[in-house]
């Protein structure tokens, strides 16, 4: 009996988050919005499934990748990335899904990084963040959309870069220095 009413839990919490999750050109409109409008028709497009599963919903046909918002969170937060990034996103999206977080998650990837188990471009790489507290599909639609930039420069330190460490908002500065994650942010001033 015990077994039998967690299958019914877990089938009907499979079945509302299934119900919940946008079509795929829904996901895809939004995903796309953080990337550079030239970019945007030919980036591959990772989204969700109707068991709320991750997959990929649009092949790529240019070097970005576009994640689209998590249907199980009422913000709506998206991303986009050069596709050279992805060993070091799906690493980032397998550790949570393991439940590390924050800096335990960077200093996993970092040292996977330096030891040669996890590959990271040596070149600067761009990742796009759209993040807004809504997105009407129909529209197509952020409400308060907020668009920031990260460039990985692994390695980097203030001294390569002439970059500050110090958090300013409008002026790039430099994240994470001296590490395998080393990267620019660029947060523009909200609203």
């Amino acid at each position: 009996m015990k077994s039998t009413i967690v299958f019914s839990m877990v089938l009907f919490a499979s079945m509302a988050a299934a119900a919940d999750v946008p079509s795929a050109q829904v996901q895809i409109a939004g995903a796309v919005l953080a990337a550079p409008v030239e970019l945007r028709e030919g980036a591959a497009v990772l989204g969700y499934d109707a068991q709320g599963g991750r997959v990929q919903i649009r092949e790529g046909k240019n070097e970005l990748i576009c994640l689209a918002t998590d249907p199980t969170k009422t913000a709506f937060n998206v991303a986009c990335y050069h596709k050279d990034l992805e060993p070091f996103m799906a690493r980032g999206r397998e550790l949570l899904a393991q439940n590390v977080t924050g800096a335990k998650r960077n200093e996993i990837r970092f040292k996977e990084i330096e030891d040669g188990k996890l590959p990271m471009p040596r070149e600067p790489r761009t990742l796009y963040v759209l993040t807004g507290t809504s997105f009407d599909g129909a529209s197509g639609k952020v409400q308060d959309p907020y668009l920031r930039w990260v460039i990985y420069v692994p390695f980097a330190t203030p001294q390569s870069t002439g970059l500050s460490t110090k958090a300013s908002e409008g002026a790039p500065w430099l994240m994470s220095p001296g590490t395998a994650g080393a990267h620019i942010m660029i947060n523009p001033p909200k609203k």
